[in-house]
C-alpha cells in the first residue's frame, strides 16, 4: 500500500524507510505576489507533505495594528512594533519596548489571544486532522531569544544574558511561561508535530558562548521537546546562520527535525554529529544558490546534500524557501533533483 504524505514525514523522522523524499516548501508573501502562476505550477507538480493546521481558534488582539508583510509600522500582539521597508516580508523591531530590564511592567504577554474555549477550539483543529492525509503543523511558533529581542532589543538583550543578574532570566521566564501555555494546548490537540524557532548563528559562529547558550536556553527548549514528546508529538526547531556548536545539544534536548542554513555550516562535521541521528529539515541556500542564474548551480547544491547527509533509512526533508530574490525554476529544480535522490526499490 503506497504511503501517505504522513506517512512519508513520520518514516522520516523515525528513520523508518520512507518510500521517498518528503517535501516541503515555504512560501512568503513576496512569491506570492511576484510569482503566483509559477507558484501554482510547482505547488500542483510538487505538493506539501507538511501543512499547518486550519482553523481560526486564536481570539483577536486589540494590540495589532496593521499588517505585517506590508510597508509601514506593524504592531504584533504582544505590543512590538515593527518597521517595514519593503513589501511581502518582516520588518524590524526599532524602539524596545522595554528599556530597562528591572521594570516589567511594560511586559504584557498575549494570554487573552489564547482559545477562548479550548474544548471548541481543539474540536476545530481535530477535524482538520482527521480530515487530512498530511503531516499537520501546529499553529504556533514559540521564539523566546526573539522575542526578548523585540521587547527589549537586540543590544541589551546580549549584553544582558551574559550577566543574569541584570533580570534577563526573569523576562525569558515570563516569555517562556507564555510559550509553554500555548505549546500545552497544541500538544493536546491531534496535530503531528510542534515547532520552534530562534535564529542563534551569524554566518561563521554561533551568536553568544555556547556555554551560556547551554546554561539559559538548552533547559528552554528541552522543555518544548518534552511537551511535543509526552504528547506523541514530534519536535521541530528553526534556526538561522551557524549553529554547528549547538547541534549536539538539540539532539540532546530531542529536537526530531531541524531547519538550518546548511550552506553555512561544514556538512561533512555535520553529518560527523548529526547523521542518522536528527532529520535535516532542509534547507537550500536562499542567500546565493537560489537566486542564481545557473539551474546547474542549483541541482549541484542538492547533490552535495544529499552525499553529505542523506541516508535511505530518512533522516531529510526537502525545504526550502521561496523568498525575494529566488528564481521558480531554482525552486522546481531542487525538488526535481531531490527526485532523483530515491531509496532503492525493496527487493521482491
Amino acid at each position: 500500500m503506497p504511503q501517505t504524505p504522513r506517512d512519508i514525514v513520520t518514516k522520516t523522522l523515525r528513520f523508518d524507510e520512507p518510500e521517498r523524499i518528503a517535501r516541503h516548501l515555504w512560501v512568503l508573501p513576496w512569491a506570492e505576489a511576484n510569482y503566483p502562476q509559477q507558484l501554482d505550477n510547482i505547488r500542483r507538480r510538487y505538493p506539501d507533505d507538511i501543512v499547518g493546521a486550519a482553523g481560526e481558534i486564536y481570539q483577536k488582539s486589540s494590540r495589532i495594528k496593521g499588517h505585517p508583510y506590508a510597508i509601514g509600522q506593524y504592531t504584533d500582539e504582544w505590543g512590538c512594533v515593527f518597521e517595514n521597508v519593503q513589501e511581502g516580508v518582516v520588518g524590524e523591531v526599532k524602539q524596545p519596548m522595554i528599556d530597562g530590564i528591572s521594570d516589567l511592567s511594560a511586559l504584557k504577554p498575549p494570554y487573552e489571544t489564547l482559545p477562548e474555549n479550548p474544548s471548541q477550539a481543539r474540536d476545530i483543529i481535530n477535524r482538520f486532522c482527521d480530515q487530512t492525509d498530511r503531516f499537520v503543523m501546529a499553529n504556533c511558533c514559540p521564539r523566546p531569544w526573539e522575542r526578548m529581542q523585540f521587547l527589549h532589543g537586540t543590544v541589551n538583550s546580549m549584553m544582558n544574558i551574559m550577566t543574569p543578574e541584570t533580570g534577563a532570566q526573569k523576562l525569558l521566564d515570563r516569555i517562556h511561561e507564555f510559550y509553554m501555555k500555548e505549546l500545552e494546548f497544541w500538544a493536546s490537540t491531534n496535530v503531528d508535530g510542534l515547532m520552534f524557532m530562534d535564529d542563534w548563528g551569524s554566518q561563521l559562529n554561533l551568536l553568544i558562548p555556547p556555554a551560556i547558550w547551554v546554561d539559559i536556553f538548552k533547559p528552554i527548549y528541552r522543555d518544548y521537546c518534552d511537551i511535543a514528546h509526552a504528547n506523541g508529538k514530534f519536535a521541530f526547531m528553526h534556526s538561522d546562520g551557524n549553529i554547528l556548536e549547538i547541534y549536539p545539544h538539540l539532539i540532546d534536548v530531542g529536537v526530531d527535525a531541524v531547519n538550518s542554513q546548511l550552506f553555512c555550516m561544514d556538512m561533512d562535521m555535520l553529518a560527523a554529529i548529526a547523521k542518522g541521528k536528527i532529520t535535516f529539515w532542509g534547507e537550500i541556500d536562499r542567500q546565493h544558490i537560489l537566486p542564481t542564474d545557473d539551474v546547474d548551480t542549483v541541482r549541484q547544491a542538492v547533490q552535495k546534500v544529499a552525499n553529505k547527509l542523506y541516508d535511505p533509512a530518512g533522516g531529510i526533508i526537502a525545504q526550502l524557501e521561496f523568498g525575494p530574490g529566488a528564481k521558480p525554476e531554482n525552486i522546481e529544480a531542487v525538488f526535481d533533483e531531490w527526485e532523483k535522490v530515491q531509496p532503492p526499490s525493496p527487493i521482491s
